[in-house]
């Protein structure tokens, strides 16, 4: 956290104010029955920025554990991710399963 302080037109502070780093959330892709391996990936590289490697990555994790975590970002930012996979995975037919939560 840090401060800002407040100025008069002569310099001098009048008031600290709190400066708070906005609230980030993680995001998460779920497994499911239906949603193929590759298209994953695809999504992980393409809305994520992921490298192969580490797409590859994420996605066995969905596979063998369920859910894998895509990365941490601001509010708005983890909502537009959430609607673009969301987004993507209907219109390729696939039920993939995409959610955020306070870090």
């Amino acid at each position: 956290m840090s401060y800002r302080p407040q100025e008069e037109e002569d310099g001098q502070s009048l008031v600290e104010e709190r400066v708070r780093e906005p609230q980030r959330y993680a995001v998460f892709l779920h497994n499911d029955d239906y949603t193929s391996m590759d298209f994953v990936v695809d999504i992980l590289r393409s809305i994520f920025r992921k490298s192969p490697q580490e797409a590859t990555r994420i996605m066995l994790a969905v596979h063998e554990k369920g859910i894998g975590r895509c990365g941490v970002y601001t509010q708005e930012i983890a909502e537009a991710k959430v609607f673009h996979v969301t987004q993507k995975a209907r219109a390729a037919g696939f039920p993939l399963r995409c959610t955020m939560e306070p870090d």
